[in-house]
């Protein structure tokens, strides 16, 4: 207990040493009432709520054994989330989506209207793809702005791929690959 409690002070502290850059991304997010838990689980993630509600589950820094610079990676990313408001984002898109697929469903009836439908899954798969991709590169850019190593997302991203073995492909997946990430961050790394 005493190991996590000293965890989820570490990871607020990177996060408050992140936050200070996040205004650059959205002026709204200096009054938000961020906040770091952690939450005792073997489960490999984080995530972020609008509004600046970080969690991060004790399975990634014990599985993963992550450093600071791979911590501040993760939170920079969720941080990334949060600020370009991805989850109201994706909301719209998905009802969007969803009511354009079964107008077409209704219209043409049948396989193709299926077929339209789970087209329709595909495309917001894609939208949260960007999203991911859009808060890999702010969350690198905050961390390398609080003083991380921005490299630091190569290392996490390889080692996310060790242990998501048997992951579905990136194309059925909310999520890029590993190498396709790490890809972005090489690419990124001269601007950062």
């Amino acid at each position: 207990v005493l190991q996590l409690i000293a965890e989820g002070r570490s990871n607020q502290r990177i996060a408050d040493e992140l936050l200070p850059h996040a205004g650059k991304w959205n002026e709204r997010a200096k009054d938000w009432r961020w906040e770091v838990i952690l939450i005792k689980t073997r489960t490999v993630n984080a995530f972020c709520m609008p509004g600046g509600k970080i969690a991060i589950f004790s399975g990634i820094l014990e599985t993963l054994k992550l450093s600071d610079d791979e911590v501040a990676t993760v939170i920079g990313h969720e941080i990334a989330h949060a600020l370009r408001e991805h989850a109201r984002e994706r909301a719209a898109k998905t009802t969007l989506t969803n009511i354009g697929a079964l107008a077409v469903g209704l219209v043409i009836g049948g396989n193709v209207g299926e077929l339209a439908r789970q087209g329709g899954g595909l495309l917001t798969l894609k939208f949260s793809r960007d999203d991911e991709k859009e808060a890999d590169l702010v969350g690198m850019e905050l961390a390398a702005r609080a003083g991380y190593n921005p490299a630091a997302g190569i290392t996490l991203w390889e080692k996310m791929g060790q242990a998501a073995k048997g992951a579905p492909p990136q194309w059925m997946s909310t999520h890029p690959a590993s190498e396709t990430r790490i890809q972005l961050i090489k690419d990124s790394l001269k601007e950062v």
